[in-house]
């Protein structure tokens, strides 16, 4: 029997940045190349970018405020914990899987973590002992699973998260911030075992979850409850605070000096290699518009946005910023550069011929869950310190809504096999700014979710018909 073929990796077949172009081909070539791609279905990030700068465009002309300094900082803040949680969302989707309880999972960690915090460590006296015993137990349980699928990462969370919970190891908040992984991980070995070995939809098993997170959240915070955080500087200014100007300028030349010199040197050796590379003029515009906008950026944040600038002084580049960029190179990295992140496109396109093909499908639909919750709890430390308390509500809403919403957005498929981790910031960034602006011009929460609902849906459609005219050619 002929076995077939593994589907190239969506991430290859869908570039929208001039990326299959020969070393033979001019500039003036490779861009009519791809515009037949996108007249082909490809738009990859395009309508995203596209959309994001016309509502720049609208809320500026509507709004005096919505283009000052201060306000495009709050923006990153006040987005920050729904762009994360939809980073984390992308593998699962690629997969054309979907994880409902991302939301109250991130909520899950943040209560756990605010608990850790008042409580000063005492997780035994704050959460009484069935629910501490629950969480000691599902720790163990994820050791064992994540074992056994041999995913290092999701045991050695697991591990460390019984660990804290056994010892009792005083408040500190670094320990509470990896305490809120740990238990994200854990959370999602217990979810992908349920969807990958018991073999249970992934929309079944993460709904009930959704649920049942949703009121472990209510028993640990309490109801109408609130733990606040404020009272540590460290959490408080996860959200809220700012790299200093010396260190934004560093963190400039880190992040663009980096993504330039790393484009540069793939490009120069692909072509002293001989291999199939894009014409150096638009590598060059590209990595130099990088940096260009970094650099201004860099410089427009560095300036004093204080409303009183006589009493206080606000300048630099907010945490959130290069968290969000950590994450950004890290998840990029994984999927595009790594054999793991071939499998997880290799299964999101065909699972059969993946398996055929030597791929364990179970481990990789285990691993995503395991990488969604993990790092849908930094969503939840974001959003947490940006409110400064937890509430019952927490993750719970709009939360998994957004960050599914800002996936999608960003150009990743709900049907699978094609996205990456840079389509959740552009999708991220677009919902903010519709949030952002709205929230401005004076506009309630029904208009602001009627409004979302249907950038969302325009998203959907706009990948539906992509596929059908890609799958016409």
């Amino acid at each position: 029997m002929t076995e077939t073929p593994l589907k190239q990796p969506a991430s290859d077949a869908a570039i929208t940045d001039f990326g299959i172009d020969t070393t033979s081909r001019t500039t003036s070539e490779a861009i009519g190349d791809y515009f037949r791609r996108l007249r082909g279905g490809e738009l990859g990030a395009l309508p995203a970018l596209l959309g994001l700068l016309v509502l720049v465009l609208v809320f500026t002309g509507l709004s005096d405020s919505f283009l000052t300094l201060n306000n495009i900082a709050n923006l990153f803040a006040q987005g920050g914990g729904q762009t994360i949680i939809a980073m984390g969302i992308v593998p699962v989707l690629l997969l054309g899987e979907i994880d409902l309880s991302a939301g109250t999972a991130s909520g899950v960690a943040a209560s756990v973590l605010a608990l850790h915090f008042t409580q000063h460590g005492n997780l035994l006296g704050a959460m009484g002992s069935t629910m501490f015993y629950g969480f000691v137990v599902g720790s163990v349980v994820a050791i064992v699973l994540c074992v056994l699928m041999r995913i290092w990462i999701g045991a050695g969370l697991a591990a460390i998260a019984a660990l804290i919970f056994l010892l009792g190891i005083p408040a500190n908040p670094w320990v509470e911030m990896l305490l809120a992984v740990c238990v994200g991980a854990v959370i999602g070995s217990l979810t992908g075992a349920l969807v990958s070995k018991i073999g249970i939809p992934a929309f079944v098993v993460t709904l009930a979850l959704f649920i049942a997170w949703y009121g472990v959240v209510l028993a640990l915070v309490g109801q109408g409850g609130t733990i606040p955080i404020r009272d540590s500087n460290v959490l408080f200014e996860v959200a809220n605070g700012n790299l200093n100007v010396l260190g934004s300028w560093i963190l400039f030349v880190v992040a663009g000096g980096g993504y330039a010199a790393v484009v540069l040197f793939r490009h120069y050796s692909r072509l002293r290699h001989g291999l199939v590379a894009q014409p150096t003029t638009l590598i060059v515009i590209k990595a130099g518009a990088v940096v260009v906008l970094g650099a201004v950026a860099t410089y427009l944040l560095n300036l004093n946005r204080s409303p009183n600038p006589n009493l206080t002084t606000i300048q630099g580049v907010p945490y959130v910023i290069p968290i969000i960029l950590v994450l950004l190179v890290v998840g990029t990295f994984v999927l595009d550069r790594t054999r793991y992140g071939r499998h997880v496109y290799a299964v999101g396109g065909n699972k059969e011929a993946a398996r055929r093909a030597g791929v364990k499908v179970d481990k990789i639909r285990m691993s995503v869950f395991v990488i969604c919750s993990s790092v849908a709890a930094i969503g939840a430390i974001v959003y947490s310190s940006k409110v400064g308390s937890v509430d019952g509500n927490a993750g719970n809403g709009n939360t998994l809504l957004f960050a599914v919403g800002a996936a999608v957005i960003g150009g990743t498929s709900l049907f699978g096999g094609r996205g990456r981790i840079r389509d959740a910031v552009i999708g991220g960034l677009v919902l903010a700014t519709v949030q952002n602006g709205l929230g401005l011009l004076g506009y309630q929460a029904d208009t602001v979710n009627i409004i979302t609902g249907l950038v969302l849906l325009i998203a959907a459609t706009v990948d539906a018909l992509s596929r059908k005219r890609a799958a016409a050619r």
